[in-house]
């Protein structure tokens, strides 16, 4: 099972592409997206998480590489993934977990809640595309470094507990430069499945990007 957190907000083909790469590389047969109810480590998304799934669930469709864990949106508090994948643990056995995050949430891996028992649940898979730089602490440095292995076929002998780097496509899209997009009265259309923003276009999202809409 490969895991993919994060807000979506909203979700776009940079997510999309990565996923479905890391899925391949992996030999994964599908990638579980989890959108964040109430994300501790960075700012409180513009859009509420029922619109946020709605869109979500429009930008995948029916593609069987991809399905939804909506636990964290339904979850009380704050959408801690250590919780998440220990729950997930509990209901997987000993299957091996993978968890899928960019360079930008890895650099910042030691600052997450209960950072190091993730190994314990889960294998880390690190998205890296062109020009991402690695900007680890140097005890964070050192616990991956002491967890790395070299290739995908290293990690399914074990539920959890190591590290691999992959490379995906780098495309220059973000759901703040989307939000912006259309804040500015323009239109992200080439961004993000078209499904994606119909959604928008319909509830009038992004409108004005600082304000959160119902």
């Amino acid at each position: 099972m490969v895991i993919f957190g994060g807000t979506f907000d909203p979700v776009h083909y940079g997510h999309l592409r990565a996923a479905w790469e890391a899925r391949e590389l992996l030999g994964a047969d599908e990638i579980r997206f989890v959108p964040a109810g109430v994300p501790p480590h960075r700012p409180e998304p513009v859009t509420e998480a029922a619109h946020r799934l709605a869109m979500l669930k429009r930008g995948i469709g029916q593609d069987a590489g991809f399905c939804i864990d909506e636990r964290e949106i339904r979850r009380p508090g704050p959408s801690y993934m250590v919780d998440t994948l220990a729950e997930l643990r509990q209901e997987s056995g000993s299957s091996p977990l993978v968890l899928l995050i960019g360079q930008d949430s890895a650099n910042a891996l030691d600052h997450w809640h209960r950072w190091e028992d993730i190994f314990s649940f889960a294998h880390l898979a690190i998205m890296a595309r062109a020009g991402d730089v690695q900007r680890y602490s140097k005890p964070l440095a050192g616990v991956l470094r002491q967890r790395s292995v070299a290739s995908p076929e290293d990690l399914p002998g074990e539920p959890g507990g190591k590290v691999l780097g992959i490379q995906v496509t780098s495309l220059a899209i973000s759901s703040s430069s989307i939000r912006s997009i259309v804040s500015g009265g323009r239109s992200p259309r080439y961004l993000m499945p078209p499904a994606v923003l119909d959604y928008i276009s319909t509830h009038g999202l992004y409108t004005d990007a600082s304000t959160p809409r119902g």
